[in-house]
């Protein structure tokens, strides 16, 4: 009988025990901080330790949450000596999606860039534009938790019109 009992407690103190650790995970959202940020690509940002890092990855003006895992498999890298263009992708299980778009929004018109237009619903999309490139981020919640990031730049081209190419 003072067996059982041993094991019973030892199991819901286990049980009690994953659940605060899985709770602790799941408790990291993304926190913003209007902090000025380091730029290099590669580099983590030079804000203070208790701010939230965030890095450039490939392209120089596109800030990417730290808190996201970025995906090199799925990910591409085009450059040129004229221009860079690709796509980064990236996964994080439970972060909040309306966050993301808060960070990017304004992340990135400190970069320069400037919003073209935005899409809400069960995939969010988000297209900036500077006079030379474009950039385009989804963000997709899963219902398995997780949530996955695309970020797409590209060179911005003009297409001639019929009238003016004869």
């Amino acid at each position: 009988m003072n067996e059982i009992f041993r094991k019973k407690s030892m199991m819901v103190f286990l049980l009690i025990f994953l659940l605060g650790f899985a709770w602790m995970g799941c408790s990291s959202t993304l926190k913003e901080k209007r902090d000025e940020t380091g730029k290099g690509e590669g580099q983590q940002s030079t804000a203070p330790r208790d701010n939230y890092f965030a890095r450039y990855y490939y392209f120089d003006d596109v800030l990417v949450p730290g808190e996201l895992n970025y995906k090199p498999d799925q990910s591409f890298i085009y450059e040129t000596p004229h221009f860079k263009a690709g796509a980064m992708f990236f996964t994080k299980w439970r972060v909040d999606a309306d966050s993301l778009i808060t960070f990017f929004n304004y992340h990135m018109e400190k970069d320069n860039w400037k919003i073209v237009n935005s899409y809400r619903g069960k995939e969010c999309f988000l297209s900036f534009s500077k006079p030379d490139k474009t950039c385009t981020i989804r963000i997709l919640d899963k219902w398995d938790g997780s949530t996955q990031v695309e970020i797409r730049v590209g060179p911005l081209v003009e297409k001639k019109s019929m009238n003016q190419s004869q």
